[in-house]
């Protein structure tokens, strides 16, 4: 995924489209905090990558979306595994998007999910 954020933290690409991005990752060392558990901050950051991924595809030559609010709730503590984050759009509009992203682990259960607000910002 090129450089940035997401290469340090491991985020693959596994689907990208307008209608729906996939990104997984396995759990390391660097994504925990002191007790051992995926740090919020790791969900909050792949919840916004995946959904501005494909708030900017789905925006496409208009112009850029930048993220505008971020609301990840922490539902599942996770230790090790593979994480996947799945972002689909609940509303496109012409100023802003509203994407929802569920992170699960390796056996489909939610370990967080989130809502992202994008602006729209023409060219």
């Amino acid at each position: 995924m090129g450089q940035g954020l997401n290469a340090a933290m491991g985020f693959q690409l596994d689907e990208a489209g307008p209608d729906r991005v996939v990104m997984s990752w396995t759990v390391g060392p660097q994504h925990l905090q002191p007790y051992g558990i995926v740090h919020g901050g790791v969900y909050c950051s792949v919840v916004e990558a995946s959904a501005s991924v494909g708030a900017a595809l789905w925006f496409g030559e208009r112009g850029k979306v930048v993220g505008a609010a971020n609301h990840t709730n922490f539902l599942r503590s996770v230790r090790a595994g593979k994480l996947t984050a799945t972002a689909t759009p609940i509303h496109r509009g012409r100023s802003q998007q509203l994407w929802l992203v569920e992170v699960t682990d390796d056996q489909s259960r939610v370990a967080a999910r989130g809502e992202v607000r994008l602006q729209n910002l023409t060219a």
